[in-house]
């Protein structure tokens, strides 16, 4: 490893063009990347909700629709709305009542189904289809073109709305999280660290890393828009630390050997396998989301594992040749920090361990009830600006017509239509149900089946099925729903057992399914799969317990706040915090007990050698603590977007607590479990007669000063 580092200390100007250069097809890929912003795409596919949703676009075109709401506007002067709207490009129809019969006859002539769904007071109903699905920079073009026609009488909703006004959004804020974050974590570096240069060159290092990361998503296709907002943030939040552990190793040979490259090389090769040993445990927590049912696991798992491993390079390669490049400028400015020596912490938590011990056991009930019992939500709406368009008409849409959600129903076209009325019968009397559409709803009995356009007809028959359009009062992700959802279903099943039920309420309730099932998969799996990591790091069968114990404690007091402050959490916080939490902040944990079994391997007895442990890596841990924190915590505090707001203000909060938890409650159980660990533990020796003459020789110096 050696040759490698004197390498990269040699070599530095060409590692930096090599970096430079890497970076054009980097930003070709960020470019290139599409985001997705609904969620609901990543069921798996054999989901029937999913399948149906996959006749929706294929046989019906029914790639993306709108729901806009006309309040106070003469027939004639809706039909010109209709007219501009039906002239966008993007626009596939327009569904009213002029489809059925002219806008001079009186709307009362309408079956009663059909006029409930159009008709309110003082407004009607107009139903947008789109050429491409919700997600198509066409379907949001449209939108955006559709509104520009529009006046302050009319409302534009659907999913398609949502998604666009989410996607502007993100891509507004994004920016502004990334700048944030840099400002902070700047801020944080540059109190605790004693160059005011240096900071520049750890972000200026992980740059490099997260263009890399972003630039090689296009292999993936697409990223979540989730992903795209905190990709950025959250890798340099959990890389930060590795930048930290050469930097520091680095002053120290420098003090040692005054050949810089020399010491460089020695850093590199000493700090290496630590680095790579603490990312590991990184990475395994991000690869345990991968395995999520919810294929965004992967979305998300997979980037940010990737981001890990471009960051160690970076550490490694990029990092060393800025910081050789530009040695003299950072010598030039150098100043002191605002961490004090910890020798007050040391003693407290060492003379006083059995105290926080009971602490953290006392801690610990309260703080599994809490994160038992959180309030989830699953709604996209929910984690979006109330004052938004389409989040406003969406609440008049759901206020004036009843629409919470609307189901989509497929059939056979082979089940007849007396079935078919037969069925909606059934469906009508569910609790919830307020109106259900079909073909068969428009031959009232004063309507002839000739007097249906053929158009409309397309719209509810096509091809091998049937479509039926279910209203329900009930909101997407609430028990009522998915009682009603059950209830509708089994009468399906009677008429047409092949039929499919979906759209967002049965897509949710899906969601809500799956989402409980991920959440017991990957905390097993990230609590197995760094188990097994700090096994091997450490060779031994408690430790990875006592730490992974620690972590856990640390997790459940952070996922117990929203319970406590009454507070709902998005699904995907609920499934992914902890394995986040616990990768990015075990190294805190390593650190600590990797220097308790050295200091225990010098000849010290174990309260000796844990106050020391303390006191020498409580910098390097609340650096690096307060450095996630805050990267993460400028975006809890200025997205507009409830979900990305609440994932990172708990990974923000996440950083201090396991901080806290570390320095606070680990000494105590390390100490306390010291003998069970020299029992279970390969090379767990207290040292030889040697190191303890050493040690007693210290301590006398020591106290002599």
């Amino acid at each position: 490893m050696i040759e490698f580092g004197q390498l990269i200390a040699k070599h530095r100007k060409l590692v930096l063009l090599i970096a430079v250069l890497l970076l054009l097809p980097s930003i070709y890929g960020t470019i290139r990347t599409k985001i997705n912003y609904d969620i609901l795409t990543y069921l798996p596919e054999d989901l029937d909700s999913v399948k149906g949703q996959e006749i929706l676009n294929n046989v019906f075109n029914d790639s993306a629709t709108g729901m806009l709401v006309i309040e106070g506007m003469d027939a004639k002067d809706v039909m010109k709305i209709k007219e501009k709207v039906l002239s966008v490009e993007g626009v596939k129809n327009v569904t009213w009542t002029d489809d059925i019969l002219d806008i001079s006859i009186p709307n009362e002539m309408l079956p009663d189904s059909l006029r409930d769904i159009f008709y309110r007071e003082n407004s009607t109903l107009l139903m947008i289809g789109f050429d491409e699905d919700s997600s198509s920079p066409i379907t949001h073009k449209a939108i955006e073109d559709i509104r520009s026609v529009l006046n302050k009488q009319c409302f534009l909703s659907g999913m398609s709305a949502i998604l666009k006004d989410t996607k502007d959004l993100a891509d507004k804020q994004t920016p502004i999280y990334v700048g944030l974050a840099v400002v902070l974590a700047t801020i944080v570096l540059m109190l605790t660290l004693e160059s005011t240069i240096v900071p520049f060159i750890i972000l200026l290092s992980i740059g490099f890393a997260v263009l890399y990361n972003f630039g090689t998503n296009i292999f993936f296709g697409e990223i979540s828009y989730i992903t795209k907002s905190l990709a950025a943030v959250l890798q340099l939040g959990v890389t930060l630390d590795y930048s930290i552990f050469l930097l520091h190793r680095y002053e120290e040979e420098s003090r040692k050997d005054k050949d810089k490259e020399e010491a460089m090389a020695k850093a590199i090769t000493k700090t290496a396998s630590s680095i790579v040993g603490s990312s590991l445990t990184t990475i395994a927590g991000f690869l345990a989301i991968a395995v999520m049912e919810l294929t965004i696991g992967k979305d998300i798992g997979f980037v940010m594992a990737k981001g890990v491993v471009f960051g160690v390079i970076s550490v490694l390669t990029v990092l060393p040749a800025l910081i050789l490049t530009f040695d003299k400028l950072i010598n030039r400015f150098n100043h002191g920090t605002i961490l004090p020596e910890f020798n007050k912490l040391a003693k407290l938590v060492t003379s006083h361990y059995k105290l926080f011990i009971l602490i953290g056991i006392l801690i610990f009930v309260p703080a599994f009830y809490g994160q038992k019992n959180n309030d989830v939500y699953y709604n996209l709406d929910e984690s979006l600006p109330k004052d938004m368009e389409s989040v406003i008409a969406l609440k008049k849409l759901k206020d004036d017509y009843n629409m919470m959600t609307t189901h989509m129903l497929i059939i056979s076209k082979d089940v007849p239509n007396y079935d078919v009325k037969e069925m909606i019968g059934e469906i009508e009397n569910v609790d919830g149900v307020e109106n259900v559409l079909s073909y068969q709803g428009f031959l009232g009995e004063r309507i002839p089946e000739d007097f249906i356009p053929g158009e409309i007809k397309d719209k509810f028959e096509k091809g091998d099925y049937k479509q039926l359009l279910i209203n329900s009062k009930y909101k997407a992700a609430t028990d009522e729903e998915n009682s009603q959802i059950d209830e509708i279903q089994k009468i399906v099943k009677k008429y047409d057992s092949n039929g499919l039920l979906t759209g967002e309420g049965v897509l949710t309730k899906d969601l809500i399914d799956i989402a409980d099932r991920d959440f017991k998969r990957v905390n097993s799996l990230s609590n197995m799969a760094v188990f097994i990591i700090i096994l091997l790091v450490f060779a031994s069968i408690s430790i990875p317990v006592l730490l992974i114990l620690a972590i856990t404690l640390a997790i459940f007091i952070n996922m117990s706040v929203p319970f406590y402050m009454g507070e709902a959490i998005p699904f995907i916080a609920s499934i992914v915090i902890g394995s986040i939490q616990l990768g990015a902040t075990v190294d805190y944990a390593i650190l600590l007990t990797t220097r308790f079994r050295e200091e225990i391997g010098n000849g010290h007895e174990k309260f000796e050698a844990m106050e020391i442990s303390v006191r020498e890596s409580s910098k390097s841990i609340i650096t690096s603590g307060l450095a996630f924190f805050g990267s993460t915590v400028g975006v809890a505090i200025v997205s507009e977007m409830e979900l990305v707001k609440s994932l990172s203000g708990m990974i923000a909060r996440g950083a201090l607590i396991s901080t806290a938890v570390i320095l606070f409650i680990l000494p105590g159980i390390l100490i306390a479990s010291e003998g069970l660990i020299g029992i279970t533990s390969r090379n767990w020796s207290k040292g030889n007669k040697e190191n303890k003459e050493k040690v007693e020789k210290g301590k006398i110096i020591y106290e002599n000063k």
